[in-house]
């Protein structure tokens, strides 16, 4: 595989200021004006050196690419899906998969291209050929309606509101209604947040007595009619702050994606979406780092009463034991589940410390995500695809090389492959993976090049046990939320 120096001291440097913002004021948006003028700068800079770092990585990549290569995708995830990339540039022909010379279907879309790549494998880069076939036809089809639209795809029905709501959601593939009876999805709703001690710090339980919902649209339009996603833009007024939505399916997906842009003037006012949907369960599971955690959806005890925000990192969870219905999100963390109400907290505007605390532009995406079965397999892998989009960039070529290059794989999906990086001392890469589903057993990860020795080791790197290699593969026992640290040389 082509390489390049590993870029240790940029990134140590950066991790630093990372870890330095992660100071308990700053992450929950508890501290002055000044501190968040300052975490914004370093993030800032953060941000432009993890990009230069990627350039450089990407670049290096590009060079054992195949001669016939116009364009390289990254899969930068430890699960191998069908994913959908978008490449920021417009392309004059088409794209062709160069593992088999297969056309690969796109859609023009105003920022770019859309490329749908079936079955990219974990932690590897793909080549991307030219191809003369345009993209057929898909099942997705949308239709403008004096109420608003309705999008159907081979999996699922929406009926979409002019304001933005869903009034209707079927699950084709199992002949189910997804929303509750007489109710809407994508409600934004604006409750009034004063808190009797602690502005910025807490939501008090009596939030909920005082509740407008953001209903009055001013635009309405579809921007995108496929054949790979069909985009709606919907565009709210709401004393003085503005809210743009864009509205996404998929022609292969059940997931719904909402891009959100605000422009936020007032305060005072906790901002949630809710959707209500047709599942009962006295638990909901949230995401967390490394794992998962369960609350309960009712309020029958003063502690039950005492949880009604919980936090969930990349999506939370609301199942039947064969069906279910997920709400991700990309970078919002409090989730209020009660009985069948799933909602998440988009804006919270406090005046103390910060006057002006989430006053200006916003930029989030949540999603809905109907399943059939738990939250097992099928959505954690959604929130990765979510939160860590394939990067595609367009290339004049390579010196000749494979189309495809995985860097190491893995045989099931319960254990996920969190980080890949240099081990501290220099000798060698860590792997950091850990199980997801309160499931034991044995795993195998199969490299994509050649090693010569894999060690356990603790999380400070320090090695315990030796495992045994076989055909650049290894067999790794994991008991239920086990985090596992391999040394691979």
């Amino acid at each position: 595989m082509a390489g390049a120096a590993y870029p240790g001291d940029r990134l140590e440097a950066a991790w630093k200021t990372v870890c330095l913002n992660q100071f308990h004021d700053i992450i929950p948006g508890t501290s002055i004006g000044a501190v968040f003028a300052d975490a914004e700068r370093d993030y800032r800079d953060v941000v432009g050196e993890a990009q230069a770092v990627r350039d450089d990585g990407f670049a290096a990549l590009v060079a054992g690419l195949p001669r016939t290569a116009v364009a390289c995708a990254i899969n930068a995830t430890g699960f191998t899906l069908d994913r959908l990339a978008h490449m920021p540039e417009r392309l004059p022909h088409g794209l062709c998969d160069l593992r088999t010379e297969a056309p690969l279907m796109t859609q023009p879309v105003a920022d770019g291209t859309l490329v749908a790549i079936p079955r990219f494998p974990a932690l590897s880069r793909l080549a991307l050929g030219r191809s003369a076939e345009g993209s057929p036809a898909t099942g997705l089809r949308v239709e403008e309606t004096d109420r608003g639209a309705v999008v159907e795809t081979d999996l699922i029905r929406v009926e979409i509101a002019r304001t933005g709501e869903i009034i209707r959601l079927t699950d084709k593939e199992v002949d189910r209604e997804v929303l509750a009876p007489g109710k809407t999805g994508n409600r934004l709703l604006a409750f009034e947040d004063r808190p009797m001690v602690w502005d910025a710090w807490d939501v008090d339980i009596f939030y909920e007595d005082r509740c407008e919902q953001i209903r009055d649209a001013d635009g309405f339009a579809v921007i995108e009619t496929g054949p790979l996603r069909v985009g709606i833009k919907v565009t709210h007024r709401y004393r003085g702050c503005t809210i743009a939505q864009h509205i996404y399916l998929f022609h292969d997906s059940k997931r719904i994606d909402f891009g959100t842009w605000i422009d936020w003037h007032t305060s005072h006012i906790l901002l949630k979406v809710a959707f209500p949907v047709n599942v009962l369960s006295p638990v909901a599971t949230y995401d967390i780092q490394f794992g998962n955690t369960e609350r309960p959806t009712h309020r029958n005890t003063s502690w039950d009463w005492a949880r009604f925000e919980s936090v969930g990192h990349k999506w939370a969870d609301l199942s039947e034991g064969d069906y279910g219905v997920a709400l991700l999100n990309d970078c919002k963390y409090g989730y209020d589940i009660h009985r069948n109400v799933l909602r998440l907290s988009l804006l919270k505007s406090a005046t103390m410390p910060d006057p002006k605390a989430d006053q200006g532009r916003h930029r989030m995406a949540y999603s809905l995500l109907p399943h059939t079965g738990d939250w097992r397999g099928t959505v954690p892998a959604a929130a990765y695809d979510q939160n860590d989009p394939v990067f595609l960039r367009p290339v004049s070529g390579g010196r000749g090389g494979p189309a495809v290059q995985q860097l190491v794989g893995m045989d099931q999906t319960h254990v996920i492959i969190e980080t890949v990086k240099r081990a501290e001392d220099g000798r060698g890469l860590i792997i950091r993976l850990y199980e997801n589903e309160r499931k034991r057993g044995t795993v195998t990860l199969r490299f994509g090049v050649p090693i010569t020795a894999v060690s356990r080791c603790t999380l400070l790197e320090a090695e315990e046990q030796p495992l045994t290699i076989r055909h650049d593969a290894v067999a790794v026992s994991v008991r239920p939320y086990e985090i596992v640290t391999l040394r691979v040389t």
